[in-house]
């Protein structure tokens, strides 16, 4: 939220897309609309619990004039990423996308996790198991490292300037 906000300054209002059947979901909007408070933004959440109600919801976000969105992680929204993107381009939208597979299809911005340092975790999480540690015993660990990837090409068919104090937090700039 707070990239959209450097991107854009003057934006009031962020739709973000989540899927409630997602148990996952609802921390994620709860932390969302702690940040739009936080940001002074109003948030608009946009539900989706199947791909086929896609479509509902950005048109609700582009009826409601969001001037951005946010895509949570969910498995369904990833099966739906290029749809997505090209939604989002077409009501000329900018969008944060919580999976980087989102901007290789032409979406505008990851921020979240870094998939590297996540497999790395996972990995050894594995070795621990397979040399005997309990699963139940092994303490859930929060990730530490974060990416942003910004695809430009994205930005420029949205009319967007990227701010200079965004690109040099990239990790990823992709023409």
């Amino acid at each position: 939220m707070q990239l959209l906000k450097e991107l854009m300054p003057k934006v009031s209002r962020i739709a973000l897309l989540w899927n409630p059947a997602n148990p996952s979901g609802a921390p994620q909007l709860h932390e969302a609309e702690l940040a739009a408070r936080t940001l002074k933004v109003q948030l608009q959440p946009l539900e989706a619990r199947t791909a086929s109600d896609l479509d509902q919801a950005l048109a609700a976000m582009t009826r409601e004039r969001a001037d951005g969105l946010i895509v949570v992680v969910d498995g369904m929204f990833i099966d739906s990423r290029a749809r997505l993107a090209r939604l989002a381009e077409k009501a000329h939208l900018p969008a944060v996308y919580g999976l980087r597979e989102h901007v290789e299809v032409g979406g505008l911005m990851f921020y979240g996790a870094s998939p590297i340092d996540q497999a790395r975790r996972a990995a050894t999480l594995v070795d621990k198991i397979l040399k005997g540690a309990k699963p139940g015993d092994l303490p859930v660990e929060q990730p530490t490292g974060f990416e942003l990837v910004i695809k430009l090409k994205t930005a420029r068919a949205l009319r967007l300037s990227v701010p200079q104090s965004v690109l040099v937090r990239a990790d990823e700039i992709i023409q």
